[in-house]
């Protein structure tokens, strides 16, 4: 990643100046650079160019303001993964629905645009995310529809062809959360595929490796220089016996 000047919360307009949206848009800007994840130099994302300052500024200054933790800023490796596989095999997606969930900057939902996809919507529920997404996905000139709603509190189906989620089982809350909903997505037909880099709460069982990719990562990120990260198929698991099959799903 090309290196820059740090920002700090200083550089923030007035809160009332602008709209959320446009104030959290500003915010992805200035406290960021234009720069190509090392594992995806096909896309181009706006990431923080040193972690310690964005991460300090979020927690010190912008918690006051209600500003999470900037999960967005980082092309983190489960994502590059999956973002990998969706160019070099675009017939997972080309001309499908696809979601990306819980989708941060947006790397694997620009990929899936690129590979071809008929439609892509990227969620997240953190409106800087949000913001960030809409901003990448201009710079990439591909179309996204952005949505910060929590997808995973709903139990509507059948939307989507294709789910995709990279490192998201980094925290048990997140996994209890999200890895139900996205079981209950692959028994109703989706494609779920998840990039992940060894966290502890990724599941060991119902899934499929598809591909296994060794990507670079920030020592400061990770501790590493690189982490193997596998690209895997969520597989539905086995119907309860006192489950009837013909029941249909909400």
């Amino acid at each position: 990643m090309t290196r820059g000047p740090a920002r700090t919360a200083s550089s923030l307009p007035p809160a009332g100046a602008l709209s959320p949206d446009e104030r959290a848009a500003t915010f992805v800007e200035r406290e960021t650079a234009v720069a190509r994840p090392p594992f995806v130099p096909e896309v181009r994302l706006h990431l923080a160019t040193e972690v310690t300052p964005l991460w300090h500024a979020t927690e010190a200054a912008l918690e006051r303001a209600g500003v999470p933790p900037p999960y967005w800023a980082f092309a983190w490796a489960g994502g590059q993964a999956l973002a990998r596989y969706l160019l070099d095999n675009p017939a997972a997606v080309s001309g499908k629905r696809v979601l990306d969930l819980a989708a941060g900057g947006g790397v694997v939902a620009i990929a899936a645009a690129r590979a071809g996809a008929a439609r892509v919507v990227a969620a997240d529920i953190d409106p800087f995310a949000a913001a960030a997404l809409r901003l990448n996905a201009a710079l990439n000139g591909v179309a996204v529809d952005v949505i910060t709603g929590d997808l995973t509190a709903s139990a509507a189906s059948g939307a989507w062809d294709v789910i995709v989620a990279g490192d998201v089982c980094y925290e048990r809350a997140m996994v209890d959360r999200v890895l139900p909903w996205l079981r209950r997505q692959a028994s109703d037909a989706a494609a779920v595929l998840v990039g992940d880099p060894g966290r502890a709460y990724c599941p060991t069982e119902g899934v499929e490796e598809l591909a296994r990719y060794l990507v670079p990562t920030s020592l400061d990120l990770e501790g590493r220089a690189q982490r193997e990260t596998r690209v895997l198929r969520l597989l539905p698991l086995p119907a309860s016996p006192d489950e009837d099959p013909t029941r249909s799903r909400a």
